[in-house]
């Protein structure tokens, strides 16, 4: 089940909120975990147990972990450290390293190792660092461990943010999960709820369009295709995933809001970048954060001996970065791509970026991003090496032509990509988003919100296209 669903929006949700709403407050956090199995279930019925199992497991480890010390304490800490990698590599990278083991096999021609082709568990890269939050949280004396299961449950599987993120570290949400009285208003499930539409219209009007678009293209050979036709492909998917994860964290920070809870950004207008260490502070903020301070710090952040040891651990984290977006080496390298011109900000590229302007280095910095994109949507490296040859060679070839739809929707997608990098912009943003409302505002958006939701219903009730791009992530 994704939020953009018909079954989501008109059945579940409406269902879910007035229970939730209905309920005494000793009775609200067992609905939201009962939803929350229920939407979980519902994707994926085989794997619910294996994610329970866990979470039990999680809970009784680091209950025993708070209560240890010195020797005892580390061994339960690595034991739930342990659990939750073997989980992750076991489901999402034994298939991957399985193939590649084979590969080198077969040039030696000594056979293949065979293994049944594993299934990977719905959002289990989102929650697993979110079960890793509260492993390392505890030990590390940021928040005492949950008294219940149950409130554990929660904040793992709330399915809100359980999908796709934002990634909710324990410490952020701990008191949220007993106690969210504060929280709970009108203001913020109005506010909750225009988030959610805006969300919801970013996913299905714009980034469905572009979606299908890229798609086309990205299914044709790239040698035999136009350099115009590779651009409007990798356009189209740049905007397409942008406006697919944010509206999709959009609608879960407005679900959290609904229900009490404040979630942490996860985008802020990352295509208006002056540099790629500025977009990796805009792009997916709780996974940059997270790789900062649970993988980065710990392997010595800034505080090591040596500028080569520096830039090797800001090479390694997005090395691991790419390989947690998935098990291929398209991802591996893309994660290596962001990372050599992280380097090369630290070394040169920040100094020439501030010198050259705010047009050309936002320009500089898209051109990057583009290109890591090219990588980042292939199937293989070959694929992406095609591809982005015919980006640069202008060679002619196949030529696909948008229809009107497309254009529309594309110019609508480059304003609200580059809208902030102008100052009205931005502040028109922070009203919307930030602002206090008068009534005014709250009835002007409701309106808006309404035309969203009615656009936004009938688009997915008449198309079949309704992809999720970090569904399989």
């Amino acid at each position: 089940m994704v939020f953009s669903s018909n079954i989501f929006l008109l059945y579940f949700l409406p269902i879910f909120l007035g229970l939730y709403y209905l309920a005494d407050k000793k009775y609200k956090n067992y609905i939201a975990l009962l939803a929350s199995l229920i939407f979980y279930a519902w994707g994926a019925p085989k794997f619910i147990f294996v994610v329970l199992g866990s979470i039990i497991a999680d809970f009784y480890l680091v209950q025993q972990m708070y209560t240890s010390t010195g020797r005892k304490q580390k061994t339960f800490l690595v034991l739930s450290v342990i659990l939750n990698i073997g989980l992750l590599a076991y489901f999402k990278y034994a298939n991957f390293f399985v193939d590649n083991v084979n590969v080198l096999l077969n040039l030696t021609g000594a056979g293949e190792v065979h293994l049944a082709k594993i299934v990977l568990p719905i959002g289990i890269s989102f929650f697993t660092f979110q079960k890793f939050t509260y492993t390392i949280d505890v030990y590390r004396g940021k928040h005492k461990p949950l008294k219940k299961i149950s409130d554990l449950m929660l904040y793992i599987l709330l399915f809100p943010q359980l999908i796709a993120g934002p990634i909710v570290r324990y410490s952020e949400i701990a008191d949220q999960l007993t106690n969210r009285e504060q929280n709970e208003n009108a203001d913020n499930r109005l506010t909750g709820m225009y988030r959610f539409i805006l969300g919801l219209a970013k996913k299905v009007l714009i980034a469905n369009v572009m979606g299908a678009q890229a798609d086309l293209i990205f299914k044709l050979d790239p040698n035999t295709i136009s350099t115009a036709t590779a651009w409007i492909g990798i356009l189209a998917y740049t905007f397409q995933i942008y406006f697919d994860f944010s509206g999709y964290s959009d609608m879960a920070i407005g679900l959290g809001k609904m229900i009490g809870f404040k979630f942490p950004e996860n985008f802020n207008n990352p295509y208006v970048s002056r540099s790629i260490s500025e977009f990796w502070r805009r792009w997916h903020i709780t996974l940059g954060r997270w790789m900062k301070d649970y993988l980065y710090i710990p392997l010595g952040g800034n505080k090591v001996s040596s500028a080569a040891r520096l830039y090797f651990n800001l090479w390694f984290v997005f090395l691991i970065s790419g390989l947690w977006h998935g098990a291929s080496w398209t991802f591996v390298a893309w994660g290596a791509f962001h990372g050599i011109f992280l380097i090369l900000d630290r070394l040169f590229l920040l100094k020439v970026l501030n010198k050259s302007g705010k047009i050309v280095s936002i320009a500089f910095t898209f051109l990057v991003t583009v290109i890591g994109w090219v990588i980042f949507r292939s199937e293989s490296m070959g694929f992406a090496i095609d591809f982005i040859d015919k980006m640069f060679s202008f060679n002619s070839g196949a030529v696909i032509k948008p229809d009107t739809e497309f254009w529309t929707i594309f110019v609508i997608a480059v304003l609200f990509s580059f809208f902030t990098a102008i100052k009205p912009g931005f502040k028109i943003e922070q009203k919307v988003f930030y602002g206090d409302y008068t009534w005014t505002r709250y009835i002007t958006m409701i309106i808006i919100c309404m035309v969203l939701l009615v656009l936004s219903v009938a688009s997915i009730t008449s198309s079949g296209f309704n992809p999720f791009i970090y569904f399989r992530f």
